[in-house]
């Protein structure tokens, strides 16, 4: 993998694990939430900015990215501060993950050969990783209708893309072996 690529990425992370930590505590409405909500987005927008400012090969596509997580964060720290005129930011944020969607998609989780990888472990991540999405999906519908278990499924969710993510941050896995041979450095 480039090194680019490489640059910051466990600190980052376990920063999103970090947010969706901080998601569900205020879904549970618990003390600190906006707090630890505030220094994830922090932490995610310094290190992505200088994740982007130090790659040496920049395209199109990094740019959208940068715009897409820029404004998110904005977003998100400006909802966190209850400031009322956010919908610009949303706007942006619509169209550059759509822009991001037409370029990059679904090739964004295929390696550098364009095949997608697939060993049986990392089909029951990926697994893992839907059932969760669909979970927050479903809790979060589910929860506007007031069903009863929709709180405990959108937790179960949460719960489910952290670990996803934060597998990857703490367990080295086949692939970070093979590329670790050539002696990149990585922050």
């Amino acid at each position: 993998m480039a090194f680019a690529k490489k640059i910051l990425r466990t600190p980052l992370r376990i920063l999103i694990a970090l947010f969706l930590i901080g998601i569900l505590m205020q879904v549970l409405n618990w003390q600190f939430a906006s707090e630890i909500l505030l220094i994830a987005f922090s932490g995610i927008g310094i290190l992505y900015s200088v994740r982007f400012w130090k790659k040496t090969d920049k395209h199109f596509v990094d740019y959208v990215k940068l715009v897409l997580v820029t404004f998110w964060i904005a977003n998100g720290i400006l909802q966190i501060l209850e400031f009322q005129y956010t919908v610009v930011f949303q706007v942006v944020i619509a169209i550059s993950f759509l822009t991001w969607f037409f370029l990059e998609g679904t090739a964004y989780f295929l390696d550098e050969d364009r095949r997608a990888r697939n060993s049986m472990t990392q089909i029951m991540w990926n697994f893992a990783l839907v059932v969760g999405t669909l979970a927050i999906i479903a809790g979060s519908l589910l929860n506007i209708l007031q069903w009863q278990f929709a709180i405990p499924l959108l937790i179960l969710g949460i719960l489910v893309v952290a670990a996803y993510i934060l597998k990857d941050a703490f367990v080295a896995s086949k692939y970070d072996k093979e590329e670790n041979n050539n002696g990149e450095f990585q922050l």
